[in-house]
C-alpha cells in the first residue's frame, strides 16, 4: 500500500486498469461499427453525474446507471431499425447538454467540469484505483466467458441464431461492459476522451494482428503502454494527463499507419 502513496503511481495503475478493459471490448465496437455508440454512452455519463449529485448519490452509481440506461436506449432503437448516425448524434450530444446544463442549476454545488468532462487522472484516490480494477476485472472476466459466442454473434445474427446464440443477449453483455467502462473511465479521461481509449488502441491493434484474440490482446496492451507514458508524459511537460494519454495513443497509430503503408 506504501506504493500507491505516490500520486504518479496511482495515476498510472488507473490509466493502466480502465486500458486492459477498453482495449479488447474496443475490438467489438470496431467490428460492429458502434463508435457512435460508445461516444452517446459516454456522453450520458455526465447526466449521471448532475443525478448523483442531485440525490447525493455515490457519482460512480450515477454515471454507471445513466451509462447503461444510454447504451440500453441505444441497442433498443437499433433493434428496431431506428438507428441512425443523426440519430445517435441526437442521443449524445442531448444527455451531455442537459448534463451539463443540470450541473449548473444546482445551487451549492461546486463540481470541475473540466475534470469530468476531460479527466483528471492525476487526483485519483486509492479507492478510485481499487474500484476501476474491480471495474476491469469484471469486464475481462465478463468477455473472456462469452468471447466465443460474442464473436459468432459479431459475425452476423443470423449466423448466431444458426449456432444457437442469442444476439440480443451478447448485445446486452456489450452493453454492461461498456456502460461499466465508461463510468470507470470518466475520473481517468472524462466523458469526451474516454471513448479514444476504446478505439485508438484497438484500431492500431488491427494493423498489426490476424486473428480477434491477438488483436484484443494487442489493443489491451497498447492501451496500457499509452496510459503509462501518458501519465509520466504529463507529469513532465506540465499538460493534462487525459488528453496526454489519447495523444501518445494515437502517435501509436499513425506509426502503425506508417509502418502498414511501408509493408
Amino acid at each position: 500500500m506504501m506504493l500507491l502513496d505516490s500520486f504518479l503511481v496511482r495515476a498510472a495503475l488507473a490509466g493502466i486498469g480502465i486500458a486492459m478493459a477498453a482495449g479488447p471490448l474496443g475490438c467489438f465496437i470496431i467490428w460492429r461499427r458502434m463508435a457512435y455508440f460508445s461516444d452517446a454512452t459516454a456522453h450520458a455519463s455526465i447526466l449521471g453525474v448532475a443525478l448523483a449529485l442531485a440525490f447525493d448519490a455515490p457519482i460512480f452509481g450515477g454515471a454507471l446507471a445513466i451509462a447503461f440506461l444510454m447504451a440500453l436506449a441505444v441497442t433498443t432503437l437499433t433493434e428496431r431499425g431506428g438507428t441512425t448516425d443523426t440519430t445517435l448524434g441526437v442521443l449524445s450530444y442531448s444527455a451531455l447538454a442537459i448534463g451539463l446544463v443540470a450541473v449548473s442549476m444546482m445551487p451549492g454545488v461546486r463540481l470541475d467540469l473540466f475534470g469530468y468532462l476531460f479527466g483528471d487522472i492525476l487526483t485519483v484516490t486509492r479507492w478510485d484505483v481499487v474500484l476501476i480494477w474491480i471495474g476491469a476485472i469484471i469486464v475481462a472476466g465478463l468477455l473472456a466467458w462469452r468471447w466465443s459466442r460474442l464473436l459468432i454473434s459479431t459475425m452476423g445474427p443470423d449466423l448466431a441464431f444458426a449456432s444457437g446464440v442469442n444476439p440480443r443477449r451478447e448485445q446486452l453483455i456489450l452493453t454492461v461492459a461498456l456502460a461499466i467502462v465508461v463510468a470507470c473511465g470518466l475520473k481517468v479521461l472524462g466523458a469526451l476522451l474516454v471513448g479514444a481509449l476504446l478505439l485508438i488502441p484497438a484500431a492500431t491493434a488491427r494493423t498489426f494482428t490476424r486473428t480477434p484474440e491477438r488483436m484484443a490482446v494487442l489493443a489491451a496492451c497498447l492501451g496500457a503502454g499509452a496510459a503509462g507514458l501518458g501519465v509520466v508524459a504529463a507529469r513532465h511537460l506540465d499538460t493534462p494527463a487525459g488528453p496526454t494519454i489519447v495523444c501518445v495513443a494515437t502517435a501509436g497509430f499513425l506509426v502503425g499507419q506508417v509502418a502498414r503503408l511501408r509493408g
